[in-house]
């Protein structure tokens, strides 16, 4: 019995131990931008930094508004929302629920091998399919832009929208569906109107995790875009946050290199804002 609880509490220790690291990481991440972003901040002026529509880093006079870089995340991001998230829904329940066992089977390697595939590979695959694609379909000059970035993101957040929901869907208890099924419901009604419901927050969490990759990616999306600082539109040549640090911090130096750590500080702080708006919202459903 002694040596059980020695154990517990050996075990307890070492949890707390990791957990307490990675909080550290976290901090440490946080101290380490603020301290770095903060002095470009100061020097350009906030609202010159966050409202400004020319970035021009390198210029005799240079310019530091961040504003195209911002709007364009935001634009990204929920394209790729409405793009990927119903076809990921969609298919997860059609997983769960509808597919034959063969048909799920080799479909879960497909979802599997899909969330392998490196973001260099889709960047690529959308520089040489999709990007003329949408030049010659919609007669654009060029096809990098806004919209194959969009199209891109949304392909990249399926895998963890479909293995997240199907999970979710396979773990609620078959006896509601058979309850509903007795009542006349049919099967349709009862996997949206009894099994999706009661897989609810699984599902928020799968589209939290597509949105945080759609935010964080920067190669494919650069390969894509057009990686040019304007104002957002959908077949412009963009830059988003993600891509404006990794394009040029490699030559970056003085007020341009602490100005693109005021950038990751920025991104950071979205990302962050997103998820606790996120939480908030499954946290209030949760308790309704």
């Amino acid at each position: 019995m002694k040596n059980n609880r020695l154990l517990e509490t050996f075990v307890h220790g070492v949890f707390l131990v990791l957990g307490l690291i990675t909080v550290g990481f976290v901090l440490l991440i946080t101290v380490y931008l603020v301290a770095a972003g903060i002095p470009a901040i100061r020097e350009i002026g906030l609202a010159p930094f966050l409202l400004g529509e020319t970035w021009a880093s390198t210029a005799a006079e240079p310019s530091f508004g961040i504003l195209p870089f911002i709007l364009t995340s935001v634009y990204g991001t929920a394209g790729a929302i409405v793009l990927g998230v119903p076809v990921g829904f969609l298919t997860a329940v059609y997983l769960s629920k509808m597919a034959p066992p063969a048909v799920k089977g080799v479909m879960e390697h497909a979802v599997s091998l899909l969330a392998g595939i490196p973001s260099v590979v889709y960047g690529l695959v959308g520089m040489l399919v999709l990007v003329p694609g949408i030049r010659k379909l919609f007669h654009v000059p060029d096809g990098a832009s806004l919209l194959a970035a969009m199209v891109v993101l949304a392909i990249m957040i399926l895998p963890s929208i479909i293995k997240v929901s199907v999970t979710a869907l396979d773990a609620v208890p078959k006896e509601y569906e058979d309850a509903s099924l007795a009542l006349g419901a049919t099967p349709e009604e009862t996997y949206f109107r009894v099994s999706v419901p009661a897989a609810k927050s699984g599902i928020a969490a799968a589209v939290v995790l597509g949105v945080g990759r759609a935010i964080g990616e920067a190669m494919a999306v650069m390969m894509v875009s057009g990686n040019a600082p304007n104002m957002p539109e959908l077949f412009q040549s963009v830059r988003f946050l993600t891509t404006a640090v990794a394009s040029e911090m490699s030559y970056s130096a003085g007020l341009q290199r602490q100005a693109l750590f005021s950038i990751a500080l920025v991104l950071f702080l979205f990302i962050m804002l997103i998820n606790a708006t996120l939480n908030f919202f499954l946290k209030r459903s949760k308790e309704g």
